[in-house]
């Protein structure tokens, strides 16, 4: 939590943003793994509350009246027989007084409030839900059904919030590092143990207890897999194997609720072969050029493709590719290789902000996504950069057997693809780098101060030595 000045600035902030009406912010609830009170550990309260209220209880809701000038917070204080089993916590109320707010109510007065707000026909915005209890909640309450929830949030609350949580504040850049800096002992963790016989699950359970034990948690579920052509190969009890490639995808979150997101794909053996060295270094140029572009001002989108055609260019160079570049790259011939975007926002959520709407976080009335190709639909930022904004860049090669095979079935893009080349890259699997990116004044920089390992001699070396 940061100090209670922040909270108060920052949603004194937001009603100016929005302008009328009353703003409610639900907490999440703890979230049961296979009974009641057997609760998913450790508790992650919804990232938009916390941003507003800095409160990690569950079972809490913000009330901002913009109109009246009042703020609420409501919730119940724990009982006895919850002290026995988790010991004393601070009452509803001091948590309202630690962030400044001077009003609280038990959860039930909130059902009271809200009848008196639609009464009087008052303008209520809320976020779309995106945990089941809270659409109940919100049915209960203001009585919309959750089919048309998402379709009723407030347009007006969901700009206010990402016009806001966009831009990292100071505090927030020092926690983004702090969490890069448990991503490093995460990947390098990940390559000094990482050998022939061991198993993906060892592995990533091993990155996994990094997080854990230096942070919060993970920032989303692990990806330790000798399939890097699948995007979420989670870990498997599949056994290492020399002369493979293992692609390690993982980030931490801090316990004031910061994430990293970093992938390496790195030898099992600790050697690259040529033919893997070959593609690899495609990959590094392209998640390098993404570091002498990128700058405020700069289109995401326009980066993203001016990758996909440097790509492009060295694919042809090996042939897996031909005819000219801007063409192949217009037709979405690239989408073979990068079937994905260059990068998402990041901050308190892994891909920042994506439950308000995709849309309107890495997107704007300027910059539209391009949902019909294949490739570009995945797109997840691509607006105008801003100092303060960051972004991942990650772009990556995969060798996807399914979808070689689709493609030359149907014929598609086969003027800029050699499939006879793509037939025998099938075992290959695929090849990321990631890497998380704070926009500067006049350009950008890596977060945290030690870099984990991407090159490849850096990476053999490395493996090698540890």
């Amino acid at each position: 939590m940061f100090n209670k000045e922040t909270y108060i600035h920052r949603r004194e902030e937001l009603r100016k943003l929005v302008g009328e009406g009353v703003i409610i912010l639900f907490g999440n609830n703890e979230s049961p793994n296979n009974y009641p009170s057997n609760a998913y550990y450790p508790f992650r309260q919804d990232s938009s509350f916390r941003y507003y209220f800095g409160i990690e209880r569950e079972g809490l809701v913000g009330v901002i009246d913009i109109d009246e000038g009042y703020e609420i917070l409501f919730g119940d204080d724990i009982d006895i027989e919850d002290i026995v089993w988790y010991g004393s916590v601070d009452s509803v109320a001091d948590l309202g007084a630690q962030v400044g707010v001077n009003q609280s109510f038990p959860i039930k007065q909130l059902q009271h409030l809200c009848k008196d707000m639609l009464d009087k026909k008052r303008t209520i915005h809320f976020l779309p839900p995106y945990r089941h209890d809270t659409m109940i909640q919100i049915m209960d309450l203001l009585g919309i059904h959750p089919l048309q929830q998402k379709g009723t949030a407030s347009l007006k609350l969901i700009k206010a919030i990402v016009k806001m949580r966009s831009v990292k504040e100071p505090q927030e850049i020092v926690e983004l590092e702090k969490a890069a800096e448990i991503g490093y002992e995460m990947h390098t963790t990940a390559m000094r143990i990482t050998r022939p016989g061991l198993t993906e699950k060892y592995v990533g359970g091993q990155v996994d207890g990094i997080a854990h034990s230096l942070g919060s948690q993970v920032s989303f579920a692990t990806i330790f897999s000798q399939h890097g052509e699948i995007m979420h190969g989670n870990p498997s009890m599949a056994v290492l194997e020399a002369g493979r490639l293992a692609l390690c995808d993982a980030g931490a979150e801090t316990v004031t609720g910061y994430c990293s997101d970093n992938t390496r794909t790195f030898p099992v053996s600790g050697h690259y072969t040529q033919r893997q060295r070959d593609i690899y270094s495609i990959v590094e140029e392209c998640h390098d050029y993404v570091l002498n572009v990128a700058k405020p001002g700069v289109k995401y989108m326009d980066v993203h493709m001016a990758v996909c055609r440097l790509m492009t260019d060295r694919l042809k160079e090996l042939g897996l590719m031909r005819g000219d570049t801007e063409e192949a790259v217009r037709a979405g011939a690239h989408a073979m290789f990068l079937p994905h975007g260059l990068g998402h926002m990041m901050g308190m959520d892994v891909h920042d902000m994506e439950g308000l709407g995709q849309i309107y976080v890495g997107f704007d009335d300027e910059t539209r996504p391009n949902l019909e190709q294949f490739g570009t639909n995945c797109l997840r930022m691509g607006r105008r950069l801003e100092e303060g904004f960051v972004v991942t860049d990650e772009p990556g090669i995969y060798f996807i057997p399914a979808l070689i095979d689709d493609w030359r079935k149907s014929g598609h893009c086969k003027e800029f693809l050699n499939f006879d080349m793509l037939e025998t890259y099938k075992d290959f699997g695929g090849i990321r780098i990631e890497d998380d990116v704070l926009i500067t004044a006049d350009g950008c920089r890596f977060l945290g101060t030690r870099r984990i390992p991407y090159h490849p001699d850096d990476v053999e070396e490395f493996m090698a030595n540890n």
